[in-house]
């Protein structure tokens, strides 16, 4: 029998292979134990998106930016719509079983819901608690929600700014005892500060921090009334007015941005922040706060339309732009249609990976989510408990402007802007005059334009044309105290607004582009009668919440006007079917889940950060220990290897060693 030396299986080079041999099973070790991690991470993740689905009609009507008009005879024209991807569905899908979760969650805890679950303040409340716990909450927005004037006799007065912006976040700050960072701009602001710019609001109950950035003449011309409202605002509502782009305005308003980043880094208690940017106004302000606060949650919600890249590529600055809006950890939209208009944009324009079914951009090394969440109104409206019956309403409307008792009263709410489409209201109504005389001396408008930006000429246009145009109307149909036409260039208080809705018989939202329109919500929400028509333009973003309106194309004259006689003639059963409908799409996306989501959005991506800064720590960790020798494995392999390579000297080792 031939004798074997151990030492020839166990040379040095045999050594090394089996060194080499024993690094690559410790590889695959690691990256089995990475995957089973990974798994069972995923799975947790799975269960908790597979919690709730999302229904059809919010898949389709509500998240896709096409709308329904299914329930509209009238359509003069499809609502505009975009290719849709799996993703934008998936996170609708997401959101709305994360709101099914804080709901419930809500409701276990015994804080108080309505029957059907709709989303309250203490919902909201509830999820900074349960979601968001110690995380600090700040907004950044233009419009300060407390406003201190100083009167005539040298008494100082406090406003609080009616708008949806205010109504919606006023309750989240209150709930986290947050920041609101804003522009001073009433008289008396800096009377009411610290010396660090700071006060507690509101003044009967202080619940949060307001703080206060001022801003001077020149700064407010060319940041706000330049290139904010002279420049992105016309570019992106595509009304036909042309913008106006200046370096001075440009620089200006960088500066301004910069101020605020300023501001928000000096309030910020840590390094993690959940940041709430509102609107076009500070289009530069999440890539400066980034910079200096790479672990904030960022969140810039866009108020206004987002258009397609050709329109959006004519501003001078449209990578800037872009690029300071992807240093956002979510960018929202009110549709899914300006969602993907915006996605477009930076592809066109920015070197970019996009992902379009999870509707993510990475830029930069930062991935950027893009998200839709229509903006709403509070329900119940709290100026509706103060409102008497429909019937008083509408006596104490017809009264006061000596209107014919057997009228139909068509109202309308804007400011005086050219977007709002108020003349080609008013040319409908001349034509269903010329088409259908019988209702002259029948149909009265009420028209609330309250004066906006008087400062710039594109505004003080609209203006004159409209009131010369309802001269003429007022002139060629008025007669024996009839009046068509009632143009009230002045502001209405809520509680006015809402009284004004409930004696309408018709409202018309005739916006040549808008990127939601609340005044549509506030109709339908006014109206618990279930009585009255909308006509809603197509243009607008609540078109794709409340397909059961009349939806119109205002730059159809004809076809708007046709659309006014369906409305005068509808009966009060297909009123009541529509009402109906719309009112339980208000109630349910009401103010609240809007904010609601965009706070999970928040609490999702600090999860995330910091699962991700977990697992980089643990991977700092193994790669100092770097060595294989260095880990308790790796030191068997290599007392093994050198046992090898002392065989190879002649001695012996029994069987069971190894």
């Amino acid at each position: 029998m031939m004798d074997i030396d151990p030492g020839a299986l166990f040379s040095q080079d045999s050594a090394t292979v089996y060194l080499v041999g024993a690094s690559l099973f410790l590889s695959a070790a690691a990256l089995a134990v990475s995957c089973a991690v990974l798994l069972r991470w995923g799975r947790g993740r799975s269960a908790a998106v597979d919690d709730a689905t999302i229904s059809l009609r919010e898949d389709l009507s509500r998240g896709d930016g096409r709308g329904r008009t299914g329930h509209s005879p009238i359509t003069s024209t499809p609502i505009a719509s975009g290719p849709i991807a799996s993703g934008p569905v998936a996170h609708a899908r997401d959101a709305h079983a994360a709101a099914q979760r804080a709901l419930r969650s809500t409701r276990s805890e015994g804080v108080a819901t309505d029957r059907l679950g709709t989303w309250t303040p203490d919902t909201l409340r509830h999820l900074l608690k349960t979601e968001l716990t110690g995380a600090q909450v700040i907004v950044v927005s233009n419009r300060e929600p407390f406003i201190h004037d100083l009167e005539e006799d040298g008494a100082v007065k406090l406003r609080a700014p009616a708008g949806g912006l205010v109504a919606a976040l006023d309750p989240v700050m209150r709930a986290c005892s947050g920041t609101w960072i804003a522009h001073g701009s009433g008289s008396a602001d800096h009377l009411m500060v610290d010396a660090d710019d700071r006060i507690a609001v509101p003044p009967d109950n202080p619940s949060y921090t307001l703080r206060r950035v001022w801003l001077n003449e020149h700064e407010e011309k060319h940041y706000y009334y330049g290139f904010s409202n002279d420049g992105l605002w016309p570019l992106c509502h595509v009304a036909f007015t042309r913008p106006s782009f200046n370096a001075e305005d440009w620089e200006v308003y960088e500066a301004v941005n910069r101020r605020f980043a300023d501001v928000v880094v000096e309030e910020a208690r840590d390094e993690r922040p959940v940041v709430l940017i509102q609107d076009y106004h500070f289009a530069l302000l999440p890539r400066m706060i980034r910079e200096r606060l790479p672990d904030a949650v960022i969140i810039t919600f866009w108020h206004i339309p987002w258009p397609n890249a050709e329109i959006f590529g004519i501003c001078p600055w449209r990578e800037r732009i872009l690029d300071g809006l992807l240093g956002s950890s979510v960018v929202g939209f009110h549709t899914q249609y300006y969602c993907n208009n915006f996605i477009e944009t930076v592809d066109r324009f920015l070197e970019s990976r996009i992902e379009r079914d999870s509707a993510a951009i990475t830029c930069g090394g930062l991935t950027t989510h893009v998200h839709a969440h229509p903006i709403s109104i509070e329900w119940p409206p709290a100026s509706l408990a103060r409102q008497p019956a429909v019937a008083s309403c509408r006596r104490d409307i017809f009264e006061r402007f000596n209107l014919p008792p057997q009228a139909k009263l068509c109202v309308g709410v804007e400011r005086f802007d050219y977007t709002k489409g108020i003349i080609d209201r008013f040319r409908a109504v001349e034509e269903l005059f010329k088409r259908h005389p019988e209702w002259i001396g029948r149909l009265v408008v009420l028209q609330v334009a309250a004066p906006s930006r008087t400062a710039l000429p594109a505004y003080q246009q609209c203006q004159r044309e409209c009131l010369d145009f309802v001269d003429e109307l007022n002139a060629r149909y008025g007669h024996d105290g009839y009046q068509p036409v009632h143009l009230l260039n002045e502001s209405y208080g809520k509680d006015e607004v809402y009284g004004l809705l409930r004696a309408a018989d018709l409202c018309m939202v005739t916006s040549l582009h808008d990127g939601m329109n609340l005044v549509a919500k506030e109709f339908v929400a006014a109206r618990e009668d279930e009585q009255g028509v909308l006509l809603l333009s197509s243009f607008a973003g609540a078109a794709k919440e409340l397909p059961e309106s009349i939806i119109i194309n205002p730059y159809d004259t004809c076809g708007t006007a046709d659309a006014l006689l369906r409305g005068l003639t509808m009966s009060p059963e297909e009123q009541r079917e529509r009402m109906r409908r719309m009112r339980e799409t208000v109630r349910e996306n009401n103010i609240c889940r809007w904010a609601g989501n965009m706070l999970l959005d928040g609490a999702r991506l600090r999860k995330r950060h910091h699962t991700a800064h977990v697992t980089a720590r643990l991977a700092r960790q193994h790669s100092a220990r770097g060595a294989l020798g260095r880990t308790p494995l790796g030191r068997n392999v290599v007392r093994l290897v050198s046992m090898g390579t002392s065989m190879g000297k002649g001695k012996s080792v029994e069987p069971n060693h190894f």
